[in-house]
């Protein structure tokens, strides 16, 4: 692959680069542009400044509104009430099997967001050991629809963890789990590659197919609302606001 001049200037970008909301530009974003890939640098850029301006709750209204869906998994909840947002890595496997969550580590590309489907809860399949080799892999974050443990540790580790459950007791190292195919919960299909956003509120799924348009709504709700919130300091009620009274 050759290499052009313009390839060689935006190594020199400043990649820490935000822009204010009402100038954001989400022509021709994709999935892909999560990543900053030496070319992408305006979509990256832009996407960036989005996405860390808008809650999970703004991007599940966003999706609702194209959609008719949530994304929104209820049983998983935050664990240490950071927010994240990245691609998924999906693995399935069973509670007696951490080393399943050991193999998704090595095989997950950085930046990416481990999304663990486990046949039930009865043991944890993640904590302090994992989450440490995780960060250091450049994994973003771990989403588990089973247990985590360890939460001495992960209330307090700079690692984003999301689960149904905890509890203190692991299975064995095994790995003879699946990594990075289709998995269903609760009636839900995720796919390796889709969009994942996560906060105190919860977490959001977003299917890649539908990730450009969700962002660009996202950027609607996240406008209309700061709108809102302008109004109301100068003095109107949420009531008149939204024509009720």
């Amino acid at each position: 692959m050759s290499i052009s001049p313009k390839d060689i200037l935006n190594q020199n970008n400043n990649l820490n680069k935000r822009i204010d909301i009402d100038k954001i530009n989400l022509n021709n974003v994709s999935v892909d542009d999560l990543r900053y890939n030496g070319k992408n640098y305006d979509e990256y850029i832009n996407l960036m400044s989005l996405l860390e301006n808008v809650s999970a709750c703004q991007v599940s209204d966003a999706f609702n509104g194209i959609s008719r869906r949530s994304g929104v998994i209820q049983s998983i909840k935050p664990i240490n009430n950071q927010k994240v947002f990245g691609s998924i890595f999906t693995a399935e496997t069973t509670s007696d099997d951490w080393g399943t969550s050991a193999l998704a580590i090595d095989e997950a590309s950085e930046g990416d967001i481990l999304f663990f489907k486990v046949d039930s809860e009865d043991k944890a399949i993640w904590g302090e050991l994992a989450s440490t080799c995780a960060k250091d892999n450049g994994i973003k974050a771990v989403v588990i629809y089973g247990s985590a443990r360890d939460l001495d540790a992960l209330l307090y580790i700079d690692f984003p963890v999301f689960a149904s459950n905890f509890c203190p007791n692991a299975g064995s190292a095994l790995g003879l789990g699946s990594l990075n195919e289709t998995i269903e919960i609760e009636g839900f299909k995720i796919n390796p590659g889709d969009f994942f956003i996560g906060d105190e509120s919860g977490i959001v799924v977003i299917p890649q197919e539908l990730f450009t348009k969700t962002m660009v709504a996202a950027l609607e709700v996240k406008i209309k609302e700061s709108n809102i919130i302008n109004e109301i300091d100068d003095g109107k009620s949420l009531a008149e606001i939204v024509g009720l009274k």
